[in-house]
């Protein structure tokens, strides 16, 4: 208490100084209209911009939960465009029994969101790891998509990691076909592009063009009929002449991947808090 009451002795002087500023400022701004509109535009100005600093930093610090929310909200509105063709196509009648099958199977798919720590393009063979293990419900051969498409197969997984083979991995073979017909071919990447892959093996007979639409056939377990892949942007014969070999532009920019989901199977999805498995919603 002495060396509090030596303090205010010793800088008394100093404070009261700093009280009649206070106070002969106050009474300035008070009864002076000019230097009051002074003071209260330069108060709002800093007030201002401590608020936008504060703002940009919040929505800084938001970024993560942001991207995964629209990463769900793209997988929903892929379900939702592929209601809209099958009402379309009911409408004008010329779409096949099976297309309108796979959008209604889309609705039901148990997604689990997962961000993507680490990503591999400039190999031959590239893989990716994701923050979703064995006590997500994660098991080594299901899909991994992302809200433009299909991403790879999940390869290896530990308890609270996975690592997934991406489409751009010369190991990879994933079973699609072109949208409105059931011929079929293996999706390969044979490295440099990465916004490109390969469709080998479609019949000769398959009607294609360029700007078809490329997707999953469903002929395993990893995909489910429909999921996005790519579109054709070049038709040309393989090296045998028996069938074509379709270049896809690939839908996702693997590169620029930073949420994804796991297509969970019906029993780990009945497992698993229903908070940390979405279907897209």
């Amino acid at each position: 208490m002495h060396g509090f009451l030596d303090w205010l002795s010793r800088y008394s002087h100093c404070l009261v100084l700093l009280l009649l500023e206070g106070i002969s400022m106050f009474l300035l701004v008070s009864f002076n209209r000019y230097q009051g509109c002074v003071w209260f535009t330069g108060a709002n100005y800093v007030v201002g911009r401590v608020e936008e600093w504060h703002h940009a930093m919040v929505s800084y610090l938001d970024l993560g939960e942001r991207n995964r929310e629209l990463t769900e909200r793209n997988i929903q509105l892929e379900r939702e465009l592929e209601e809209l063709r099958t009402e379309v196509a009911e409408l004008t009648h010329d779409s096949s029994y099976t297309e309108r099958a796979v959008a209604r199977h889309l609705q039901n798919i148990p997604l689990l969101p997962a961000r993507v720590i680490s990503n591999s393009i400039r190999m031959h063979d590239n893989y990716m790891t994701i923050d979703r293990g064995l006590r997500d419900g994660v098991r080594p051969q299901m899909g991994v998509v992302c809200g433009t498409g299909v991403v790879g197969i999940v390869s290896h997984v530990t308890d609270r990691y996975a690592v997934v083979m991406s489409i751009l991995n010369s190991k990879s073979g994933i079973s699609c076909r072109i949208r409105g017909n059931n011929y079929f071919g293996y999706l390969h990447w044979q490295g440099g592009n990465v916004l490109t892959a390969q469709l080998d093996d479609v019949p000769r007979h398959a009607p294609c063009k360029v700007g078809d639409a490329v997707e999953t056939s469903g002929f395993s377990n990893v995909f489910p009929p429909g999921i996005f892949v790519g579109r054709v942007m070049q038709i040309r014969d393989s090296k045998d002449g028996l069938s074509y070999q379709l270049i896809v532009q690939l839908s996702s920019d693997l590169a620029n991947l930073r949420d994804v989901a796991v297509i969970l199977h019906e029993q780990e999805a009945q497992t698993i808090p229903e908070a940390a498995a979405g279907n897209g919603h």
